[in-house]
């Protein structure tokens, strides 16, 4: 039978198998990711603004309840397909109805930061869950021994998302505590649902998805490494700045890139425990890199005076963020793989990083310790490789 012949009927949503050979991310999970880079481009770029009018605290706020909305609709998705993924007509069109709800969220990522107005987003959040609580309820007829665990998602997903619509009706900070709140009750759904049973994951196509994630992320530290180039070419007093920031950002990019693939990322998610350490982290980390390219969009404000925070200050939004970055990669997937040496270089070329706000060229050091992570990575090649594992 063939592919087309399949995906005009229903095919039952039967669990994958996690060890089928060859499994890869597919066109639509591909096609999916686009939407998302539409929203963290959005949430960078109001982050890049907060922080350069000097609205810290209310900027990282935003930022980071904006992007658990796009980072757990993602996440959920990932986990879904990995499991349940059919490729039929109907698998498609509720995907592509949760893509609609991220552009939704995108849309009204600017009224968070301007006005704590959170209708839109959690409108368009909503609509993703929805969708995802019609997959799984159609996966829990062919599911077999995980049907409890597809009811259970699905009636969950759904009380959480009751909750959401209620702070439709609230404002002001009770709003902020309710976020608080909900998010715990996201992030417990997983647990509670999975509790007597697991739904079957294929170790290197969920990672693969992940990866292919953070490039997505690191692809925008990239624009900001072009915009530095750009805003060179209008503003000549201030070229050879902005064309070494250039050069730097592309440098440690690569180096994050780097970091990122270095370690076997299929082995740090061998039981339930480790993959909801796996998944969770990287919130962190994929908020470090979105904020990363905001950091350097400040970065470039500070060279041509266009913000209103220090020299140091401004450093210190790239510097976070590749710390955290790096800090977070190296628990998850780094820290099990590494001997005593990377064990010790990583953490600490992460937390030396933040020294480079106290030097006057921005950005120089960071870009040296990077380098210097890659290199004793390059030297010392991850545990399991040279053990010869797949």
């Amino acid at each position: 039978m063939t592919p087309s012949t399949t995906r005009s009927r229903l095919v039952p949503m039967r669990p994958r198998d996690p060890h089928e050979p060859g499994r890869t991310a597919s066109s639509l999970e591909l096609f999916f990711d686009l939407v998302f880079v539409v929203a963290v481009s959005v949430a960078a770029a109001q982050l890049h603004h907060a922080l350069s009018e000097k609205h810290i605290a209310e900027g990282l706020m935003s930022y980071g309840m904006v992007f658990f909305a796009i980072w757990w609709a993602w996440m959920n998705f990932t986990w879904f397909a990995t499991s349940f993924a059919t490729d039929d007509w109907l698998y498609r069109v509720l995907t592509i109805v949760q893509m609609s709800g991220v552009l939704v969220l995108a849309a009204g990522i600017e009224p968070v930061f301007a006005d704590r107005d959170f209708t839109v987003v959690v409108f368009g959040y909503v609509v993703m869950r929805v969708a995802m609580i019609a997959q799984w309820l159609r996966a829990s007829r062919s599911a077999g021994e995980s049907r409890q665990v597809a009811l259970r998602y699905a009636g969950l997903i759904a009380i959480v998302q009751v909750l959401w619509l209620t702070t439709l009706v609230m404002s002001g900070t009770t709003v902020v505590i309710a976020w608080c709140v909900f998010v715990l009750a996201e992030l417990a759904v997983p647990v509670l649902a999975e509790r007597r049973w697991t739904t079957p994951w294929h170790p290197h196509h969920i990672t693969e998805r992940y990866g292919l994630f953070t490039l997505i992320l690191l692809g925008e530290s990239l624009l900001a490494s072009a915009n530095a180039i750009i805003e060179a070419v209008h503003d000549h007093e201030s070229l050879g700045p902005l064309i070494a920031l250039s050069v730097l950002t592309l440098v440690v990019t690569a180096a994050m890139w780097w970091i990122y693939f270095w370690p076997p990322h299929h082995t740090a998610i061998t039981s339930f425990a480790s993959s909801l350490r796996y998944g969770y982290t990287h919130y962190f980390v994929f908020a470090a890199a979105g904020a990363f390219s905001a950091g350097i969009e400040v970065e470039i404000d500070s060279i041509t005076h266009h913000t209103e925070l220090s020299e140091v200050a401004a450093s210190y939004t790239v510097t976070i963020p590749i710390a955290i970055f790096v800090l977070g990669i190296w628990w998850i997937a780094i820290r099990a793989n590494a001997d005593r040496v990377v064990n010790l270089v990583v953490p600490l070329g992460a937390v030396l990083v933040l020294l480079d706000p106290l030097i006057p060229i921005p950005f120089a050091l960071t870009a040296f310790f990077m380098a210097a992570i890659v290199a004793t990575l390059v030297l010392r090649p991850p545990l399991t490789e040279s053990a010869g594992v797949a």
